[in-house]
This record gives structure tokens, C-alpha cells and sequence, in this order.
């Protein structure tokens, strides 16, 4: 994929997939995007065809301590779909916020979308606090902006960050820090929804647009889907609800059903353009091509379509795959290897083939754009 286009290709694939902050544009864009620049998510972002933010409901909304941003999940969607992405997620109502949080949620609430500038104004607190407020409410996903890059600003540390209003009437140069200035405005992440249910079949009718609509993403994400898929999703909406619409869409002649996958118990669907693609890699011969890719990519399903344990999916732990097969992992520092590359059903090398010290070398951090490093380095 190049360019805006070829980065919003990849983001419609991975419309509501919720990630750890810093694993999208250092890990997950960057490795299906070519030379991707940071600059096209925020113009498709300015344009209104993209958006982001946290959907997913807290673990534990009563701890009063919760994840730090960097870490936190987000998710980068159509702003076409947030309507039903919202109405597939549970909003958790019952988290308690500390006062300056609280104040800066309730400024966004009566004003509505505002200006970093006119949230320090109307709060009247110093714009170090309402960054740290924002911070916090994006983590628990109550907020959003216009654009990624302020998310980019939060990351920087304090200390880092360029001074409130030095930039007011001058334009950001490229080579610049993300100044939380230049992020457009900030809003509630849940008044998105313009109607709410009221338990007389409303709830239900606008449930079922969106369990369609995610089955259609699944179905462009991994041209291959089951049951056991859905363990790495934060939609609630159950194998029963899909398969009602795959087999549908089965008889209408739109997918296919059957065994496409080995190892993998249960009904299987799939797109016809992806039986044609899983007939030519299995006649291909081995190419012994090595691939990293960061634990916390969707394409992590280690322990899910491969044997083996789990990989966390964790920015910082990274999987080497050789021909599509993962042959080894880092995870928490070490590095090991996986036993699903021991066999290949085409005849291939095993994992053995390639040695340690390619191993290593393959699972090393790869350099970072310079544009990105002052905020995942």
C-alpha cells in the first residue's frame, strides 16, 4: 500500500480494531503502509473519513488507578461506522473521575466540541492540567479530536512540549513536536450516538445494521472467518449472531462456507477472492521469506489459528514468521522458539534452517520514521 489512499485501504480493513497507542503508527501502519508519513492519518482525519478512540468499556472502572495513555487501547475507525460501533459496545457509565477530569468532562459536555485554547479559558485551569485531564479521558475513552496528532502531543513528555500559545499565528512546520494546538477540537466520544434506546425494540433494530456491518469488516480484515476469531474482538456480538448472516450470505451466493482452514473446528466463511488466494499459497513453492511483526498486530494468532501458547499482545513483543508460519517470538525480552515452524505441510525447511543469530537480528526493533521517534522511541 501507498500513500493516503493506500493507508485508508488498510484503515477500512481494520475499522474498530482496537490496538495499544503506540503500536499503530510504529508498528502496524508502518509495516503495510510504504514510507507511511503521519501527516496522511491526520489529513484523513481533518476530512472527516476517519476517527479515533477508545471503545472498549474499563476492566475495573472502580480502580483508581488505570493504564497510562501509551498503553492504553485505541481504535482507529470509519466515522461513518462509529454510530454502530458505539451501539456494540457497552458504555461504562459508573467510572469515577478526580475534579479536574471531572471539570474538563463537564465543560466538554455543555460546550460541546472545543478548542484546547477554550477549554483552558472555560475551565480556568493551567493547559499542563487540561492536558493531563485529556490524557486521562481519552485513556477511558471518553474524548476524541479532531485529529490523531493530538493523541501524538500527550505522548511527548511534559517536560518536552512545546509552550501554550508559542504557536498561535504561526504554521507548524513539518520537523516540529505535535503541539496539542494543532489537534483541532476535542468532544465527547459517547454523544456521538444521536439516539439511545428505549427498550421497546429500538435497542434491537439498531443492533442489527451493526452486527451486519461487523461481519462485513471481519470478512475484508481476514477473508477467513470462525468462531475463534472473535477472542481477540472487543464487539460484543456472539459466533450465533454472525453465523446467522454468514450462512445468508452464503445462500444468497455472496461467500462461501466450508473447511478452509486446518486445525480449525466449527463453520468456516470465507470471501471468494480468499480461496483463490489460500489455492496459490499452498501450490507456491517455500520462499523462506522472513517477516517480524509486532504481538500486538491483528495478524497475531499465535494460540488462535497456530498451536502453541499465547504471544501478549504487547507493543514492545514482536513474532518472526517465515512463509506466513510463525518460527519464533520476543516476548518480555526473551526470545524462543515456536514450535508451529517446525512443520510445514508444503515441504519447506523447518525452522531450523535459520539460525539463531538471524533470529535475533530479524526480532530486533526496526528503526523508527524520524518523524515518529519523539513519541514511540
Amino acid at each position: 500500500m501507498e500513500g493516503p489512499e493506500g493507508l485508508q485501504s488498510v484503515l477500512e480493513q481494520l475499522d474498530g480494531c482496537e490496538l495499544p497507542l503506540t503500536a499503530w503508527e510504529s508498528a502496524v501502519l508502518a509495516a503495510r503502509v510504504n514510507d507511511y508519513d503521519p501527516e496522511w492519518l491526520d489529513r484523513l482525519c481533518f476530512s472527516g473519513r476517519v476517527g479515533w478512540g477508545r471503545l472498549s468499556s474499563l476492566q475495573n472502572p472502580n480502580a483508581r488507578a488505570f493504564a497510562p495513555l501509551r498503553t492504553s487501547p485505541i481504535a482507529l475507525y470509519q466515522r461513518e461506522n462509529l454510530h454502530d460501533w458505539l451501539h456494540l459496545t457497552q458504555a461504562d457509565s459508573s467510572v469515577e473521575l478526580s475534579v479536574v477530569p471531572r471539570r474538563v468532562f463537564e465543560e466538554l459536555a455543555t460546550g460541546g466540541a472545543l478548542f484546547f485554547s477554550e477549554l483552558v479559558r472555560r475551565t480556568g485551569l493551567l493547559p499542563s492540567q487540561v492536558e493531563d485531564a485529556l490524557s486521562q479521558l481519552a485513556a477511558r475513552g471518553f474524548v476524541t479530536s479532531d485529529s490523531f496528532d493530538g493523541l501524538r502531543a500527550l505522548l511527548v513528555p511534559s517536560n518536552k512540549r512545546p509552550t501554550f500559545g508559542r504557536n498561535i499565528g504561526r504554521r507548524r512546520r513539518k520537523t516540529s513536536l505535535a503541539s496539542i494546538e494543532f489537534a483541532g477540537r476535542w468532544s465527547l466520544l459517547g454523544t456521538q450516538i444521536t439516539s439511545q434506546p428505549l427498550g421497546n425494540g429500538v435497542e434491537s433494530s439498531a443492533r442489527d445494521p451493526a452486527i451486519e456491518k461487523f461481519a462485513r469488516v471481519l470478512l475484508r480484515r481476514y477473508g477467513v472467518v470462525f468462531r475463534r476469531l472473535l477472542e481477540r474482538e472487543i464487539f460484543g456480538v456472539t459466533w450465533y449472531e454472525l453465523g446467522r448472516i454468514y450462512r445468508r450470505w452464503e445462500a444468497r451466493g455472496e461467500i462461501r462456507g466450508g473447511y478452509f482452514v486446518g486445525g480449525i473446528s466449527g463453520e468456516q466463511f470465507a470471501l471468494p477472492e480468499a480461496i483463490g488466494l489460500l489455492r496459490s499459497i499452498r501450490k507456491a513453492s517455500p520462499k523462506n521469506e522472513l517477516i517480524t511483526l509486532s504481538a500486538a498486530d491483528p495478524l497475531n494468532l499465535q494460540g488462535i489459528l497456530t498451536p502453541g501458547p499465547r504471544i501478549a499482545a504487547v507493543t514492545s513483543n514482536r513474532i518472526l514468521f517465515r512463509d506466513g508460519l510463525p518460527i519464533a517470538a520476543l516476548e518480555a525480552g526473551e526470545t524462543r522458539k515456536l514450535a508451529t515452524g517446525r512443520v510445514r505441510p508444503t515441504g519447506g525447511l523447518s525452522e531450523d534452517s535459520v539460525s539463531d543469530t538471524q533470529i535475533e537480528t530479524a526480532l530486533k526493533i526496526g528503526k523508527l520514521r524520524p518523524s515518529l521517534r519523539p513519541y514511540y522511541k
